[in-house]
């Protein structure tokens, strides 16, 4: 196997795309421009597909614009893909209907994310896909970023063989935006995967003069409905031609794959079915609760349509008892949301519930809305509901619903990480470099180590100039754990003035490293810091480091960009590396990142890595006496909703709100940021 890179989800896609793909349409839309800007790269620098041409990369006014690029391009007979998410997705409908009506083979590429509803989210849930059901697209789901690249290849090589077009879909900035380790499949495997007769006969059905052709007629009562019923057996055909797809991959790659995957117990009673990101989260809760003796599953989908009901009652154990469709997603109105129906009517053929000695209790739940957090300990509570039969139809999980009540009540103390996985958490400034940094430390990690990474980096949507929260895991093994680590053993906070807003001691573990960047030098520290943290720190037994990363970097000409500092100072205290091997590791990554802003940039940041070893400084806690404490985050004069509901977000509290503190619609005061006042100026 190839040596492992860590990269995130969309640029797996790209690698895949490009390679596989002679035309590409784009419009930026978060969180999936960066796929098309990769692919712009790649031509610019005159990347070849694995037909040895360079694709060609047209951005275009809108995204009806791109798709009908698309469509265009794919009537000429061209191999054509685009990416998109939410909106984006949507304005592209049209397009799609045409697309599929006219059995015309290609594959978008979709980071799923929330629809505006209420409110604008830039974050992602299954909403837009929800949206597409309609379409006719064959759509395929990938969980983590090695399944972004490796699912972009089976739907590219289905869609050919189908002529169903297909969205290749994973969820936006979870999977999108997470690092993790990815073997991208080599040219060799990609071509293997891509059947030259095939892309000929699609080649060969473009509109051409040589042989010509119409398409896009009207018709009218007499022939319209039998002409939508021609497409049957290409829709009957297809799951089986995913399968053989995925069959091919797993023999060229090692890496198996099936429409619907089940890991559990073989003999569960209780099953969570589920898709994407979710579904590694579920896969985790499930493996500790079977080694506790109990007899749990999880149903993990791939192929949501067309969907087969034989694949899917085949990967089900026969013992299930109760089944929880989780969907990340809300249809308001409908008797409950799209995978959940799907499951129930799987059991309303006959066939599969003698199969299964009746219909299973099928309850449907919704998680994850606009990338709420969900974690093991959420999919612990849908699995206790369904033992104890407690499970409303409707639930929800990662929230408190105190108004409808549909809400099940989780411990977040139930943690399924072991020891082996090293977690470190570091707090940053939007664009203050601290992200790169710690992608940087990730890269080193992995390429110099034998150990894994995953990296998400959590920012707001004000990006620049807000508080950016990067989580990051190193152990032996791959790590699949989409969720926030709650209790790290290294935590550093690269800006002083965070202290007195935001509780970061609290989720350094017992007996962790916690390091600041810190105007006073270790001596007089200790009663700069809020009583809270120093509470913290004792009770936790902490060791406690400072630096004066700001110092340094004015020292060394690098402003106020402090992140190497820190990313030194990380190595140089956590011990993740030998000192020496860490130092070099971190200068040939500045080479890498900076050679093209000069010499004098790199030779800044060389300087700025050999102070920092000499700056670091162990702090001896003193008594918890500290004059100052932590700060409200809106004054105590604030209109309550400001107090109540902005003041909690402000405080990055804002998951602790109930249902009952928002307003129906979406409705906001006017005039409330005034009461936002960062002052993050040093």
């Amino acid at each position: 196997m190839a040596k492992m890179t860590a990269m995130d989800g969309n640029t797996a896609v790209a690698e895949v795309a490009h390679a596989t793909n002679e035309v590409i349409a784009i419009y930026p839309i978060t969180p999936s421009s960066v796929m098309g800007e990769l692919c712009d790269i790649k031509s610019a620098k005159g990347q070849k597909n694995i037909w040895g041409s360079i694709p060609n990369v047209t951005e275009m006014q809108s995204e009806g614009g791109a798709a009908g690029a698309v469509h265009g391009s794919l009537t000429s007979g061209a191999l054509t893909t685009t990416f998109t998410a939410s909106q984006g997705l949507l304005l592209m409908i049209p397009n799609m209907y045409k697309i599929a009506g006219e059995l015309t083979p290609t594959v978008f590429h979709v980071s799923a994310r929330a629809i505006a509803a209420h409110a604008l989210s830039i974050f992602g849930d299954h909403s837009d896909i929800m949206a597409c059901r309609q379409t006719g697209w064959a759509m395929l789901a990938a969980n983590n970023p090695q399944e972004c690249a490796d699912m972009a290849l089976v739907a590219q090589a289905a869609t050919l063989e189908s002529r169903i077009p297909f969205l290749h879909y994973f969820d936006g900035f979870r999977t999108s935006h997470e690092l993790n380790m990815v073997d991208i499949p080599s040219m060799d495997v990609m071509k293997a995967m891509i059947t030259d007769e095939l892309v000929a006969a699609h080649h060969n059905a473009g509109l051409s003069p040589e042989a010509p052709m119409m398409k896009g007629t009207a018709q009218n009562p007499d022939v319209y409905f039998q002409g939508r019923e021609t497409v049957n057996k290409y829709y009957d055909a297809c799951p089986g031609i995913v399968a053989k797809a995925m069959d091919k991959f797993g023999k060229l790659t090692g890496r198996k794959y099936s429409l619907f995957e089940y890991v559990g117990a073989k003999d569960a009673e209780r099953v969570v079915v589920i898709m994407c990101s979710g579904a590694e989260v579920a896969e985790s809760a499930v493996s500790r609760l079977v080694s506790e003796g109990e007899k749990v599953g999880v149903l993990k989908i791939r192929l949501f349509r067309p969907f087969s009901i034989a694949a899917f009652a085949d990967a089900l154990p026969k013992t299930v008892k109760s089944i929880a469709v989780l969907d990340r997603t809300k249809e308001p109105g409908a008797l409950g949301e799209p995978l959940f129906q799907d499951v129930c009517t799987v059991f309303a053929d006959k066939k599969v519930a003698a199969a299964f000695g009746g219909i299973p209790t099928i309850t449907g739940g919704r998680y994850g809305l606009g990338s709420k957090e969900f974690t093991p300990a959420m999919v612990k509570a849908v699995f206790d509901g369904m033992k104890k039969a407690t499970l409303k139809h409707g639930f929800t999980v990662g929230i408190k619903d105190d108004v409808t009540n549909l809400s099940l009540d989780y411990d977040p103390a139930w943690v399924v990480e072991g020891k082996n996985v090293f977690r470190a958490m570091f707090y940053g400034l939007g664009s203050d470099g601290t992200v790169g940094a710690n992608k940087n430390t990730m890269k080193i990690i992995s390429g110099d180590t034998d150990n894994m990474a995953q990296g998400y980096f959590v920012y707001d949507s004000k990006k620049a100039g807000s508080m950016t929260v990067s989580h990051v895991r190193f152990g032996k093994d791959i790590i699949r754990a989409p969720y926030l680590i709650s209790k790290a053993q290294f935590v550093g906070c690269h800006l002083f003035a965070f202290l007195e807003k935001f509780d970061i001691t609290g989720c350094v573990a017992d007996g962790g490293v916690f390091l600041l960047n810190s105007p006073y030098s270790a001596s007089e520290v200790w009663n700069h810091i809020p009583k809270e943290d120093q509470k913290n720190i004792v009770d936790k037994k902490l060791k406690f480091y400072v630096i004066n990363a700001s110092e340094i970097a004015k020292e060394t000409g690098m402003g106020a960009h402090t992140n190497v500092i820190m990313q030194t100072a990380f190595f140089a205290i956590s011990g993740v590396l030998p000192k020496d091997e860490a130092v070099a590791s971190i200068k040939n990554a500045i080479k890498k990142s900076y050679s093209k802003k000069g010499e004098e940039v790199v030779k800044k940041n060389f300087a700025a890595v050999d102070r920092t070893i000499e700056a670091l400084e162990e702090v001896k806690p003193g008594p918890v006496n500290s004059p100052i404490t932590r700060k409200a985050p809106v004054p105590a004069d604030s209109p309550d909703f400001v107090k109540n509901v902005l003041g909690m977000a402000i405080a990055n509290r804002g998951d602790e709100l109930p249902v009952s503190a928002l307003t129906p619609g979406g409705v906001f005061p006017t005039g409330t940021s005034q009461y936002e006042k960062r002052n993050i100026a040093l």
